[in-house]
């Protein structure tokens, strides 16, 4: 094929709904473990392109805006038989065109970070992801007066800013749609709100995330949080992916989650340092809705 029939060919355009099995198929053919609802929820909770040749779907990119100056995008993939061609960097230039100076993010595997250095990222800190078949978890003790409950429809303004301040972006939008088809679980004190932890279905079994606490010295928050969705799942493939540095890589280890995979966190559009640690002086994230929405 010449290289204007080719470029006739290749066309990039808005991802729609009618995108998702073949968005489904394409990450099945790189073996991620994203289903076809994991994909509806990033694709209506935000927005994203398409690669398309010859009426196939070749490669996709998606993005989220929270608030009024972040962002983040993921869901990065070309078909294997494509790679090499730019369309990795076209989708990401598409992208950035529509973030325009918002302070962006992304998780980066080895393989993609060169390409997202050239186009202005840089790194600040990365992501651990831990998976296994749960066993039997010990219990936790909690300090005293505080306590785990289900989440009620009264907590959502709470979980709201928690998970905000938390994340560093804003969740006004993002966490009700999360809990849509999410259960709960938030940790009380006289009824204040110190944590919750989200669980559903996601990928081959069930992710935990987002965790969010109020920091102690011993993590027993983060680690009760954690515990109740484990403990009430016992067999279950679990996933949970957590900034590195949490604290509590030894002790999911102990519980049956390996760390199988860490990735770079990079940031576009603001000075890296600024990012470094959590972005609250008191309420942690311990666990990410996912590696593309952080």
């Amino acid at each position: 094929m010449s290289g204007s029939a080719e470029k006739e060919s290749l066309v990039y355009r808005r991802f729609t709904s009618d995108d998702i099995a073949a968005a489904h198929g394409l990450s099945m053919a790189v073996s991620w473990p994203h289903r076809a609802e994991d994909w509806r929820f990033g694709f209506e909770a935000g927005s994203g392109f398409i690669a398309e040749e010859a009426g196939v779907v070749i490669g996709t990119a998606l993005f989220w805006k929270f608030g009024a100056d972040r962002a983040t995008l993921g869901m990065v993939i070309v078909s294997p038989e494509h790679q090499g061609r730019g369309i990795g960097g076209k989708l990401m230039n598409l992208i950035l065109e529509e973030t325009g100076n918002r302070v962006t993010f992304l998780h980066a595997t080895k393989a993609g970070q060169p390409l997202y250095e050239k186009l202005g990222f840089r790194a600040h800190g990365s992501l651990d992801q831990h998976q296994g078949a749960v066993f039997q978890a010990p219990l936790v003790s909690l300090p005293a007066g505080e306590r785990l409950r289900p989440l009620g429809v009264n907590d959502t303004p709470q979980l709201i800013e928690l998970a905000s301040r938390a994340a560093g972006l804003d969740r006004s939008d993002a966490l009700p749609a999360l809990m849509q088809n999410a259960d709960g679980i938030a940790l009380d004190r006289d009824g204040e709100l110190l944590g919750f932890a989200l669980f559903r279905r996601f990928g081959r079994g069930y992710s935990i995330g987002p965790v969010v606490a109020a920091d102690t010295p011993d993590l027993s928050r983060a680690k009760a949080l954690i515990r109740h969705w484990l403990a009430l799942n016992e067999g279950a493939f679990v996933r949970i992916d957590m900034p590195t540095g949490s604290g509590l890589t030894e002790w999911l280890v102990e519980l049956g989650l390996p760390r199988v995979d860490t990735v770079v966190k990079m940031v576009r559009n603001s000075d890296p340092a600024r990012h470094v640690g959590p972005p609250d002086t008191l309420f942690r994230q311990y666990g990410i809705i996912n590696q593309a929405m952080m």
